[in-house]
């Protein structure tokens, strides 16, 4: 077999990135904090287990929605939920109709979902095995694929209702109200929808005052694949940065788009602060001691301070109902002093 050209990796590197960003979707669980590698990371991340707003939710039903793929739906029950996303599990877990999911996506790493079969890896569903879960409705995103699978699922009569991604925190509160619409709970979902804003708010608060605001790189890093990118204004994550008291170093230094490699000359302009990373790709560098001796990384404020801020890959990007959790974490974090030199 002929070696893959460096070009080619790169490209497919950037375009997993994206659609990472895109999806909000994470790579699997692990402990936030302290990573017991020297330091260098603060704060708690958000517990992995959800808080649903109620454990009386009755559906009502039938309700018609439009799909974000144009198509009308008319979901008639949901006894059986499947949703093909870690986000859009934590949602109906929410909303109060957890014990009628009956299968989940590998992203949802949350301790109520973790014993539920695993139907789709990475947005690359099994149409065989979610329609031998005989399900009511089945909630995917638009990332979900592939194409043929979700038409399979179509094909079979299931109602199969697909959602916009949620991008930043702006989109929290929409999301709330389309999953809840289609699954006959709107009521739960305005409830649900008022408590996350009140917790955002709440988060919000505990940002200090007065002083700098640091400047944090989101960086996207896979040791074990040699993937190592530094976020620009679409990564994703430059709304949680903002809504900490930070600024995205990445988004502020020049780059308009999701990632670009990480090169010397990148983390230069950018001049992060701070270094946001997800757990398991600070694990995969082999903590911080790794990261803050990556090239081009080595030689930031950030890693010369060892200013690390880490939170979970399955919550960081979702927008969702545990964002203010995400927000808490990142606020405490990202405004905490460095090491001494």
């Amino acid at each position: 077999m002929e070696p893959v050209p460096r070009t080619t990796r790169v490209s497919r590197a950037l375009a997993a990135a994206a659609a990472l960003a895109i999806a909000l979707a994470g790579c699997g669980c692990g402990s936030g904090g302290d990573s017991g590698d020297g330091g260098g990371t603060r704060g708690e991340a958000p517990a992995d287990r959800v808080d649903p707003i109620t454990d009386e939710a009755v559906p009502r039903l039938p309700a018609t929605v439009r799909s974000a793929d144009g198509r009308e739906v008319t979901v008639t029950g949901a006894d059986r939920i499947v949703p093909l996303s870690g986000s859009i599990s934590e949602l109906v877990f929410s909303l109060g109709l957890g014990d009628r999911v009956v299968a989940r996506d590998v992203t949802a790493t949350f301790e109520q979902a973790s014993d539920l079969p695993v139907v789709t890896r990475a947005h690359d569903v099994s149409a065989e095995s979610v329609l031998s879960l005989e399900p009511d409705v089945v909630l995917a995103e638009e990332t979900t694929g592939p194409a043929e699978a979700i038409d399979q699922i179509r094909a079979a009569g299931v109602p199969l209702v697909v959602f916009d991604p949620a991008r930043d925190l702006g989109d929290v509160a929409g999301r709330i109200d389309a999953v809840a619409a289609a699954l006959g709970v709107a009521d739960e979902g305005a409830k649900l929808r008022e408590r996350a804003r009140e917790r955002i708010e709440a988060a919000r608060a505990e940002i200090p005052s007065g002083g700098e605001k640091p400047r944090v790189a989101f960086l996207y890093v896979r040791g074990s694949a040699s993937v190592y990118m530094l976020g620009g204004a679409r990564s994703g994550a430059s709304s949680l940065i903002e809504a900490a008291g930070g600024v995205d170093a990445g988004k502020e230094s020049g780059l308009d788009k999701d990632f670009t490699p990480i090169t010397s000359e990148a983390l230069a302009r950018a001049a992060p602060d701070v270094l946001l990373v997800m757990t398991k790709g600070l694990e995969s560098v082999g903590g911080v001691d790794g990261l803050v001796e990556l090239p081009g990384v080595a030689q930031t404020p950030a890693a010369m301070d060892r200013r690390i801020a880490s939170v979970d890959d399955g919550v960081l990007l979702n927008y969702g109902p545990r964002t203010d959790a995400v927000l808490r974490s990142l606020v405490e974090q990202i405004h905490a002093p460095g090491e001494d030199r």
